[in-house]
């Protein structure tokens, strides 16, 4: 995603990585691909999340020799607050910095097109059998970077539908809502800009609470062995440590997606897994301390409340009007807030609008290619 923002504005010269540095706004993982696009570059890397975050967020960061890591107040549910820090960088900074947004970035957006989307039809034309279904995709919102997959995919395959995941702790696009959850990665409190809602099928509301016993059950020893009683092969349970708390949400919102659609052993169900256990393991500890030593006993009880115990409640499916009532929360945000003007927000309510961000790789692909013939590194090489 981080390199969907960059490359647009490099190679069309928006950005100089001689003279200017990149911010990176974010409340999980693209803070730490930007902050890598920059070491690559040579270039600074400023990345600013909420300071409630995990430690191992800040921790990768300052090991990859990032310029400045800014913790705004807050955690998960603030996103306004980093908007406040980037606008108040801008004008302190100006010239001297640029932000590459991803929540406002189309690049973001069009890389996972591209890129996650066909990789999915890829899998499934390797797996599908005679009678397999494309179904659906799911995805938390986030910065809508991730969720632009489930597009290709509805292209390709117009019958599939795309769930967009949140926690129930701030159920942003369930309920209006607000609030505070433990969810790590997938901001909320508002409506992303560039995330096209028109398409959106449903959305799932994930309590925090399955994805964090969930994380315990996955990643304790006493969780592992009562995984394997339960006949789970050693082979999967050695991998569970690639999901972590997000990724888990989205687990759980496809188990969702596929109970209340009722699907059979026909349809496949993607999702992606955004990030691993390895970020999360100061919460482990913390989960420890305060509910101590995890038991066989307390496995049991995860497993059957929390994974066999999963059921199709707050989970929503959206017409019309409910689509086009999202759509116009993004005015509060973008237009009152960041700028935005109020036709342009309806132009994103326009499928023809979307349709020019899908086709535009392409011509990125060009200009790419024109950029590296100018560096004269490809010959390099």
């Amino acid at each position: 995603a981080a390199f969907g923002c960059l490359v647009p504005r490099l190679v069309t010269g928006q950005f100089d990585p001689a003279r200017q540095a990149a911010v990176w706004p974010s409340t999980g993982n693209y803070c730490r691909g930007g902050a890598f696009d920059c070491a690559l570059l040579a270039t600074d890397a400023v990345a600013i999340l909420p300071e409630g975050m995990s430690k191992e967020r800040f921790d990768w960061l300052r090991e990859i020799g990032t310029k400045e890591v800014i913790g705004t107040p807050g955690t998960e549910s603030n996103v306004k607050e980093i908007y406040d820090k980037v606008h108040e960088l801008k004008t302190t900074r100006g010239d001297n910095i640029v932000v590459f947004n991803q929540f406002e970035e189309f690049g973001n957006a069009l890389w996972h097109y591209d890129m996650t989307g066909s990789a999915f039809e890829q899998v499934f034309n390797s797996i599908k059998g005679p009678r397999s279904r494309m179904a659906g995709y799911v995805s938390a919102t986030g910065s809508a970077g991730t969720i632009s997959a489930g597009e290709y995919l509805k292209k390709v395959y117009p019958y599939s539908h795309i769930t967009a995941v949140e926690a129930l702790q701030c159920p942003t696009l369930y309920a209006n809502g607000f609030g505070a959850h433990r969810i790590e990665g997938i901001g909320d409190k508002h409506v992303p800009w560039i995330h096209n809602v028109r398409n959106t099928d449903a959305v799932a509301a994930i309590d925090d609470e399955y994805p964090m016993h969930l994380l315990r059950l996955f990643n304790e020893e006493a969780g592992k062995v009562y995984l394997e009683k339960k006949g789970v092969p050693r082979e999967i349970i050695e991998q569970l440590n690639l999901m972590g708390i997000s990724s888990l949400a989205n687990m759980v919102a496809a188990i969702k997606m596929a109970k209340y659609e009722e699907m059979d052993e026909n349809d496949v169900v993607f999702t992606v897994f955004t990030d691993s256990a390895d970020l999360y393991l100061s919460r482990i500890e913390e989960l420890r301390a305060e509910y101590g030593p995890y038991t066989e006993m307390d496995a049991a009880l995860d497993y059957a409340k929390y994974l066999e115990g999963i059921l199709t409640d707050w989970y929503r499916e959206l017409n019309y009007r409910d689509r086009k009532q999202l759509h116009n929360l993004k005015y509060f945000t973008w237009v009152e807030q960041q700028g935005k003007t109020a036709e342009e927000l309806r132009e994103l309510w326009e499928p023809e609008f979307w349709n020019q961000i899908w086709t535009a790789a392409p011509a990125f692909d060009r200009l790419i290619d024109q950029f590296n013939e100018r560096t004269g590194l490809l010959a390099k090489l």
